[in-house]
């Protein structure tokens, strides 16, 4: 087929490479072997099929995004005509595919996320990972600072905190990532920076210790006076300052629900073009990795969700494109 006239090729999903089943790579990039992931990709994606307590309702599922954000991307190709630009004359990429959790044991599974992005991130390729809920990045950031020199910092994207220190018994809750990112040695706490945070599922207990480890939050009441582009400017100022790496996080309701009907039930959220703007501009100015996380295929039966991650992944990989090629 011409690479000019992707994706509007017919049968092309078909033609993709499959990473189990139907199951397309995400892409339909190189399938790529992640226990010895071979150097030469400037990313490398990898599925993420977890889902540990549920921390409000019986509002889950979010293990079954993986598969459902494969399948979201076999409709799209790596042109851009807003930037002029496809990712794929620029970027080398690969698949991994989905890490092997185990159900019984978090702590496992864990372990397991630490090992599958340490090797990822030592093969020097970017880590994206892509579903599952918000409780393992601190092990892909851990990874990376394990690969790394220097500090790190996080730019998180989400409606909420996520920093609760504990929430019953689980040593890993998908309300807790920042406070076990906070800690991590590579990671400066004052390097870390909350965007869209709003609405009456934060607690003052999460709003006292953001700014007692020295977060610096962007609030939707600020975004909507100041505006995304100053937000971003400011923010890419801060998760450099004392840095050397940047990553980035993103839980699907930063978006405002009416966009995100596969995702938590959060009003007044960003719209896609500020997130996409925001990670293209954040993605050009250099990242060490990304993920995005906390969209539930079982609620969303038009697949718009996963549909959402992948445009953001493709915006976001369109700015390392950029980058790479030295554009302006």
């Amino acid at each position: 087929m011409n690479k000019n006239d992707i994706p509007m090729v017919h049968n092309r999903k078909s033609s993709l490479p499959v990473v189990y089943g139907d199951t397309p790579t995400l892409l339909g990039v190189d399938r790529v072997d992640g226990s010895r992931p071979p150097g030469g990709y400037d990313v490398l994606f990898c599925g993420v099929p977890w889902e540990g307590s549920v921390t409000w309702g019986t509002y889950s599922g979010c293990e079954l995004a993986p598969r459902s954000i494969r399948h979201a991307s076999a409709r799209y190709g790596g042109f851009l005509p807003e930037y002029g630009i496809d990712i794929f004359d620029h970027l080398r990429l690969g698949d991994v595919g989905d890490i092997s959790v185990n159900p019984n044991s978090p702590k496992h599974t864990m372990d397991i996320i630490f090992e599958a992005a340490d090797r990822i991130c030592r093969s020097g390729s970017v880590p994206f990972m892509f579903g599952g809920d918000h409780s393992y990045t601190p092990e892909v950031i851990r990874a990376l600072g394990n690969s790394v020199n220097g500090k790190i910092g996080v730019i998180h994207f989400d409606a909420h905190f996520d920093n609760s220190k504990s929430f019953g018994e689980d040593e890993f809750p998908r309300c807790g990532p920042i406070h076990r990112i906070a800690g991590l040695e590579n990671v400066r706490p004052q390097s870390i920076v909350h965007v869209g945070i709003r609405g009456p599922r934060n607690s003052r207990s999460q709003f006292e210790y953001a700014k007692e480890m020295g977060a610096t939050m962007y609030d939707m009441g600020y975004i909507r006076k100041h505006g995304i582009e100053r937000v971003i400017g400011q923010t890419l100022e801060i998760a450099r300052h004392g840095t050397e790496h940047v990553y980035v996080t993103i839980c699907s309701d930063c978006i405002d629900y009416a966009y995100n009907t596969g995702g938590p039930i959060d009003f007044d959220g960003l719209s896609p073009h500020e997130l996409f703007h925001s990670l293209h501009r954040i993605c050009r100015s250099g990242i060490s990795g990304l993920d995005f996380v906390e969209i539930y295929p079982t609620v969303d039966p038009r697949s718009s969700s996963s549909h959402l991650a992948v445009w953001a992944m493709i915006h976001a990989l369109a700015g390392m494109a950029s980058r790479k090629a030295g554009s302006p």
